[in-house]
């Protein structure tokens, strides 16, 4: 591959650390399940009947990845910071509409997760019919374990 001239150096790629080794594994895309948890649903006043609705997806820019133990400013624009704990699945390869079976073979690994979410823009944005972003894309905002 011929060497590119960029503007300025691009940023380290992203990863987790793999445990038990010295390996770390690539993060290129982060994508989250919303309203899967019916407790959680409720708290925040929204009903989710499973046999009905369908899940909700978003992503977060993958640089806002930390790994766990990372400290990270309180975030600007906010009053009502909260997290979530999440069930981190680390895909080992790329897929398109997999079968089951397909899916379940391209699973790595797993690792414990903090979706970190600003709950009052994200109540302002979901009013207005408006898209997550605003809410769910801050510093740090996605913490992660070490790959188990």
């Amino acid at each position: 591959m011929a060497d590119i001239n960029y503007l300025w150096a691009p940023p380290a790629p992203l990863s987790l650390p793999v445990r038990g080794t010295s390996a770390r594994f690539p993060v290129n895309r982060l994508f989250f399940v919303g309203r899967n948890y019916q407790a959680h649903a409720r708290e925040m006043g929204t009903s989710v009947d499973k046999a009905s609705m369908r899940p909700v997806y978003f992503t977060k820019f993958a640089a806002m990845l930390a790994e766990s133990g990372t400290t990270a400013p309180y975030p600007p624009e906010t009053q009502d910071y909260h997290h979530e704990m999440e069930l981190i699945v680390a895909l080992g390869e790329d897929g398109f509409r997999v079968s089951t079976q397909q899916a379940a073979g391209m699973i790595y690994g797993y690792a414990c997760g903090l979706d970190m979410t600003r709950r009052d823009l994200q109540a302002s944005a979901k009013a207005k019919g408006n898209p997550w972003d605003v809410a769910k894309n801050v510093e740090a905002g996605a913490v992660a374990s070490e790959i188990v």
